[in-house]
């Protein structure tokens, strides 16, 4: 059995930690390309249906205090067939992200190796989580505090130096456009799952997750609105569309090239943080799906010592690290976006399923969910959906041999 160690705060803390470092730091630029001046408004949709997808997640975490997430809610909820394809969906599409995350410190730590700096973090992180969710939970604390100050230098740096006519809404690359930034936006937003596949080692879960779930997602988005409002006064979306490092290069703009640094530091602590707490969240899934065995019962162990699922925790260390070494960081985006609005759009059918009362929510949830996913990049989605495709295969010829 899995220790109950977190308590709401630290909940939150880890929740806030996958999600400030992907957003910010990642997301916006290729958002701002997609959407042009409309950003705003694909901000705003993602965050609605991140509202609608926590809000889901929140109800059916307080049920199902449970490793895993939806892969329980949907095998509880849905059947068998659901649960697995809503963890695999999660494990594919958030391995995705963490080799994302490890190469966006590689990009801004030192970008002639990116590749070499993001197995090096990747394995550094995995021997953290290793050694027990507490001290994985207290670096979140470090590495969430050290970003939320670099951001709110940023913003004071940008106040008063960005021109209003760079904030006007308008909708020049068309709803399609506006819809592939929210879709993009969403990776910023998908955090929050880290706490509800931590279930078993939450104390209360029943009350601490439904709780920790939004505010961790309100925090989030009152940070991503105001830095984006801050850079996108300075750059404007043409500007940030263009820029490998947004926010290093709207404070040189600004007029303090000297800061430029400190950003670039904040930046690769940030995706640290998302790393590590992304890291965190697919072992818990591999866990889960390990003692149904939808993956090799031996990843279900726990160690003895730091009651840590440590088979799980290396395993996603090897995959994570050779996907680092070789993959492209636009591209791992769009992928980790279309899995897990899959993964989410489960979600939401499964919390349909509770309350015949409370059914709006994950209405508006799930049809978010299914259009962002269609609107992303044709790549992503074609190659998210032969993944998903061979993951259903994999369930069904071992449900065949069984």
């Amino acid at each position: 059995m899995l220790q109950r160690r977190l308590g709401t705060f630290d909940a939150v803390v880890i929740g806030l930690g996958s999600m400030v470092g992907a957003g910010i730091f990642v997301a916006l630029g290729p958002a701002a390309a997609a959407a042009g001046s409309g950003l705003l408004i694909g901000l705003a949709i993602a965050a609605v249906v991140a509202y609608c997808n926590a809000t889901s997640t929140a109800r059916l975490a307080a049920i199902y205090p449970q490793s895993g997430g939806s892969y329980v809610y949907g095998r509880e909820r849905l059947g068998a067939f659901w649960g697995h394809t809503a963890g695999w969906c999660f494990i594919v599409g958030k391995t995705a992200s963490c080799a994302a995350m490890a190469l966006t410190v590689g990009v801004y730590a030192w970008p002639p190796y990116a590749h070499a700096v993001a197995v090096a973090a990747v394995v550094a992180l995995t021997t953290v989580n290793y050694a027990g969710v507490q001290k994985s939970a207290l670096l979140t604390r470090v590495i969430v505090a050290v970003v939320l100050a670099v951001l709110a230098v940023v913003v004071v740096v940008l106040s008063g130096a960005g021109t209003p006519a760079n904030l006007s809404i308008g909708t020049d690359t068309g709803p399609w456009g506006v819809l592939q930034a929210a879709g993009l936006l969403f990776f910023a937003f998908a955090g929050y799952a880290r706490i509800a596949t931590l279930g078993e080692e939450v104390r209360e879960p029943d009350r601490t997750i439904p709780r920790a779930i939004p505010i961790a997602l309100g925090i989030a988005l009152l940070v991503y609105a105001v830095v984006a409002v801050a850079v996108l006064a300075v750059l404007g979306s043409a500007g940030l569309a263009t820029a490998t490092a947004p926010l290093a290069h709207a404070v040189s703009v600004a007029g303090h090239p000297e800061l430029a640094v400190v950003v670039r530091v904040g930046a690769a602590v940030a995706a640290l943080g998302s790393l590590l707490a992304l890291i965190l969240g697919v072992s818990r899934t591999t866990l889960a799906m390990a003692r149904d065995r939808h993956l090799p019962s031996g990843l279900s162990a726990v160690h003895p010592r730091f009651g840590g699922p440590h088979r799980a925790e290396v395993a996603v260390g090897i995959v994570v690290a050779v996907l680092a070494a070789f993959v492209d960081l636009r591209g791992a985006i769009g992928f980790s976006s279309f899995a897990v609005l899959v993964y989410y759009a489960i979600a939401n059918a499964s919390a349909w399923t509770l309350r015949p009362a409370r059914r709006l929510i994950p209405a508006i949830g799930f049809a978010g969910c299914v259009v962002l996913a269609c609107t992303l990049p044709t790549g992503s989605v074609l190659t998210g959906s032969a993944v998903i495709a061979l993951g259903a295969a994999l369930y069904l010829a071992r449900r065949s041999t069984a």
